[in-house]
């Protein structure tokens, strides 16, 4: 077996400047992810995802990835653990909105039966939306009370991802549970616009990597369906939309006459309904549970807002 040390070095041959993305990650000195092995496959994928919307005939790509490697295996296995929301059609924003929040959980259940004893050592994260997406953060709490942020970015842009080196390791015990959230933009859409794949789509994801790896490798959320279902029936029944049992969600959505009232309405529904959760291990199968009407992150003592110290000396030179 190999211990992988800096699994996502980019190689730019024209400099970070004409590049999409950002400079290394390196582990920390104590872990790496591992490769080879019995159980390991021999080979590594790259997956590219391009964007050309204008079909701009002559674009060349010259990125790849560089690997360091060594035999000299670290103390740590190092793992990658998806937080966030679920890739569905579940999540929808509406148009015309200056600003509108989607929240995906990783519940005490999940990371009580997926961490070990000791918890886990999260040092890098990369927050992670698409083209509406303008700020991204992931809060932390252990039995309701609010420890300090994992991460956040508030001007967060899709056109440059880079997985952040923490300041210092942030231990996540079991039964501890992750919020991750993300403020959309669709000042310029006329419909909604819904999770999934494309660009076009949206997502709201934190990929944090950590030691000693376990077998979570999800830790996501949506609606749950039921909650959803009886949603698009309201609708239909108060506000007379065109949604229907009998349509897909995608559908049901894209029949709803969205206006500020109806907007506020799919918020507070997802502020309050019962999720169906991705407590997912590296087979792709869901640990074992109760994972469907299962509950919010649990919320009973907030950290304080914090201050602005500008705005206060601002206020002080007025007074």
């Amino acid at each position: 077996m190999l211990s992988l040390l800096v699994p996502t070095a980019m190689d730019y041959p024209h400099g970070f400047g004409k590049c999409l993305g950002a400079p290394p990650l390196i582990y920390p000195e104590e872990a790496g992810y591992p490769i080879g092995g019995s159980e390991f496959s021999p080979y590594i994928r790259i997956e590219m995802h391009y964007n050309n919307p204008k079909s701009t005939a002559g674009r060349i790509d010259s990125s790849g990835i560089r690997f360091y490697y060594t035999t000299q295996l670290r103390r740590y296995d190092a793992g990658c653990l998806e937080l966030g929301l679920e890739y569905t059609p579940k999540m929808a924003i509406p148009p015309a909105m200056e600003a509108f929040h989607l929240s995906g959980h990783c519940i005490a259940s999940c990371t009580q039966i997926g961490f070990p004893k000791h918890g886990i050592l999260i040092f890098a994260s990369q927050l992670h939306t698409h083209l509406t997406g303008v700020r991204v953060w992931t809060r932390h709490f252990r039995n309701g009370r609010e420890l300090p942020e994992l991460d956040r970015d508030n001007h967060y842009s899709t056109m440059y991802q880079e997985i952040r080196k923490l300041k210092r390791p942030v231990n996540v015990l079991p039964g501890d549970e992750l919020l991750t959230t993300c403020e959309f933009r669709t000042t310029d859409r006329t419909n909604a616009t819904l999770g999934g794949y494309a660009i076009s789509d949206e997502m709201c994801v934190n990929y944090v990597h950590y030691y000693p790896r376990t077998n979570l490798e999800v830790c996501k959320s949506s609606i749950d369906s039921d909650a959803l279902a009886t949603f698009f029936e309201t609708m239909n029944t108060i506000d007379l939309d065109q949604t229907s049992p009998m349509k897909s969600v995608i559908d049901n959505y894209h029949s709803i006459r969205w206006t500020p009232l109806t907007a506020d309405i799919l918020k507070h529904l997802y502020e309050e309904a019962p999720l169906s959760m991705q407590c997912n291990m590296s087979s792709g199968g869901r640990f074992p549970g109760q994972w469907n009407n299962a509950p919010q992150v649990r919320i009973t003592d907030p950290l304080p807002e914090a201050v602005n110290p500008c705005l206060i000396q601002r206020s002080l030179q007025e007074n």
